[in-house]
């Protein structure tokens, strides 16, 4: 039986084979709501977990053959993994964070758990990898194996197909997105664990023991043995769901009132930081619209009768909250839907629009005023300061100014030899460097330089044919960039 709270757009059934009722527990192998808060596959466990009289073992691993593997990205995850082993510890629930050693040491992991297994709870989710190791556990049988999509607002299964601009995609959740907040995941889903512990003698618990302190801990020492890029350091922003819960309180009290007006300022950044947060499933969309929409004097049930496609209006709370809103719901999950949809092609050049493709390639041959390689790129080494220090910010905090960030792609398109390797030179560059990157909504950013979810722009420029054009000049006319240059100065 579904929990009441779990929508069944939400469920897949990727093995139906009967139920093992005389296995040791419930699984739930959890690969992208990394969280215990806010978790519609962990509260579907815990309900299987009653239903057939069992333990919960909850199981996080972490590989070391992802593309663009390194010590940030590695670190950020594995605070998460702290925090999860302290608050599923406190629950009474066995927790067993596993941290790949070596390339191959994996194989055959998720089978010997699963074999073990009553029934098998995962995350059904577009980031990244996650869809290609969801397509591989599918040949896994005797398993019931069920996915839960716990992404965003909208259930991905539910939409009709990708869109092609926010505004199309807006007026969609507009009309359909309230019946969906209905089914909304409980703070809290550990308070109905079952007390129970899976037997001691586990041959999979001792194959793929649990990670060390020093792992744990994200100590330099301990990642260092790991063969993963170790030129990419870790940020001093702190992740892990303890920490995206606070950045989300103070958002809320100091910068969100101021939202709407100063988002735009790249001195005093009003951004709320939780984009990371969200890339790697330390908090819920649900729980930063319920927050948000509390703190507004709301309540999540969804629009107000609005579906003009506009921004803002459509939950009857202050702009500065409605805007904020837009991001994490409609920006966010229209490059989720594209990659539900297309996963092959979501981050690639193939991604861009006919008509933007099209007025690029018409253009393709137009001289650029100065070209650049990768690795001059990644040095932050070009002749303009103001991108330069935007790409400072990202090697060395992880992220770029919202409005920076889009100047910065424009500028790789324009000086690239063709709009194909300005797009793969974008993507690794964020994917190299960003903590949120490797995901469906960077892509969609990275594609927006390039006319995705855009319109034709007049006048017909030089490179960029009637893609939006933006430039450092006009971004500096437009704000006091000063204080930000001397920030990120070499």
């Amino acid at each position: 039986m579904l929990p009441p709270s779990l929508s069944p757009h939400r469920l897949f059934t990727v093995n139906a084979d009967a139920t093992r009722r005389d296995g040791d527990y419930v699984l739930y192998w959890m690969v992208a709501a990394r969280r215990s808060r806010f978790n519609f596959a962990l509260e579907r466990a815990v309900a299987w977990a009653h239903e057939l009289d069992r333990p919960l073992l909850v199981v996080e691993p972490l590989r070391v053959d992802y593309q663009w593997a390194s010590d940030r990205v590695h670190t950020a995850v594995l605070q998460g993994m702290a925090d999860n082993h302290a608050a599923f510890g406190a629950a009474g629930v066995t927790y067993h964070p596993w941290v790949e050693p070596h390339v191959g040491a994996s194989a055959g992991m998720f089978a010997a758990f699963a074999e073990r297994a009553c029934v098998v709870v995962t995350d059904a989710s577009p980031v990244h990898f996650l869809p290609r190791w969801w397509l591989a556990v599918q040949r896994c049988p005797g398993t019931h194996l069920e996915a839960v999509d716990g992404h965003g607002l909208y259930p991905l299964a539910a939409t009709p197909g990708p869109f092609s601009t926010a505004y199309a995609f807006r007026r969609f959740l507009q009309k359909n997105l309230s019946p969906e907040l209905v089914c909304w995941p409980e703070a809290d889903p550990l308070r109905h664990a079952p007390h129970r512990v899976p037997p001691d003698s586990l041959t999979p618990l001792d194959r793929w023991p649990r990670a060390s302190p020093g792992i744990l801990a994200a100590r330099l020492d301990a990642l260092g043995a790991l063969p993963i890029d170790h030129a990419i350091a870790p940020v001093v922003r702190r992740s892990g769901p303890v920490a995206a819960t606070g950045r989300l309180e103070r958002f809320i009290e100091k910068n969100l009132p101021h939202y709407a007006d100063r988002r735009g300022d790249i001195d005093e950044d009003v951004s709320s930081g939780l984009s990371a947060d969200l890339h790697f499933g330390h908090i819920s969309p649900h729980e930063i619209v319920a927050a948000v929409a509390g703190a507004s004097g709301g309540s999540p049930g969804g629009p107000k009768g609005k579906t003009d496609g506009k921004k803002t209006g459509w939950w009857g709370l202050p702009s500065s909250s409605e805007l904020f809103l837009d991001q994490v719901i409609t920006w966010r999950e229209l490059g989720a839907v594209q990659a539900h949809h297309r996963p092959d092609t979501h981050n690639r050049y193939e991604a861009v629009p006919d008509w933007a493709r099209a007025t690029l390639a018409a253009h393709a041959d137009d001289v650029r005023p100065v070209t650049y390689d990768l690795a001059t790129l990644e040095r932050a080494a070009t002749h303009d300061p103001l991108w330069n220090a935007a790409q400072r910010q990202l090697v060395r905090e992880g992220h770029i100014h919202n409005y920076l960030r889009m100047l910065w792609g424009k500028k790789v398109l324009e000086w690239s030899p063709d709009p194909a390797e300005a797009f793969a030179r974008l993507t690794e560059l964020n994917n190299r460097y960003a903590l949120d990157g490797r995901d469906p909504n960077s892509a969609s950013g990275i594609s927006w330089c390039f006319g995705h979810f855009d319109r034709p722009w007049g006048p017909m420029r030089p490179i960029f044919g009637t893609v939006r054009y933006m430039s450092s000049a006009n971004t500096q006319r437009k704000m006091d960039t000063k204080a930000y240059l001397q920030r990120y100065s070499a």
